[in-house]
């Protein structure tokens, strides 16, 4: 990849979303293979710890590179930023398992799940606007006050893409 290539135009909320989906939505089907297949091996929390943080660095280059068209690798601001998105994600699905398991004494399994993934969509969709309003909008919007192209190296952090992640919400 060129130092030179011209971020690519950034694409339309829809697409972007569309993108976010197939893209979050591929990597936290792969991590649940990855956590299954690592706990026959090692405690299942360290498995979910470890698949956690490649996932969600996995993520975020996918974010960076095709969902947001930001034009190139993630920052290290952007990888803080979007592992801070997965954190309040995951606190968003905590939350409401810990109230159904205060509302309903036994609840069955269909009923957690519904609950869960009606958490994981809600947490979803706000994850979704925080990447593309924040996380991956600060590149698009100075290209569009200087009036020039920004370019994949320009305002790269000198220190190597990937920030510590600590929970998954692709």
């Amino acid at each position: 990849m060129q130092a030179t290539r011209q971020q690519s135009a950034a694409p339309g909320a829809l697409t972007a979303f569309a993108r976010f989906v197939v893209c979050g939505g591929g990597v936290g089907i792969a991590a649940g293979f990855g956590v299954a297949a690592l706990a026959s091996w090692m405690p299942w929390a360290l498995a979910n710890a470890l698949v956690t943080v490649v996932s969600t660095l996995l993520a975020t280059e996918l974010h960076a590179r095709f969902t947001f068209g930001a034009g190139g690798r993630a920052t290290w601001r952007q990888h803080g930023q979007s592992a801070g998105s997965a954190a309040a994600a995951y606190g968003v699905t905590c939350v409401a398992m810990f109230v159904l398991q205060r509302l309903v004494e036994a609840p069955g399994a269909v009923l957690e799940q519904a609950v869960y993934l009606s958490a994981s969509a809600l947490a979803g969709v706000a994850r979704f606007a925080v990447l593309r309003l924040v996380v991956f909008a600060r590149n698009r919007a100075e290209a569009a006050t200087t009036g020039r192209p920004v370019h994949a190296a320009e305002g790269r952090a000198l220190t190597p893409a990937g920030a510590p992640a600590f929970c998954r919400a692709a």
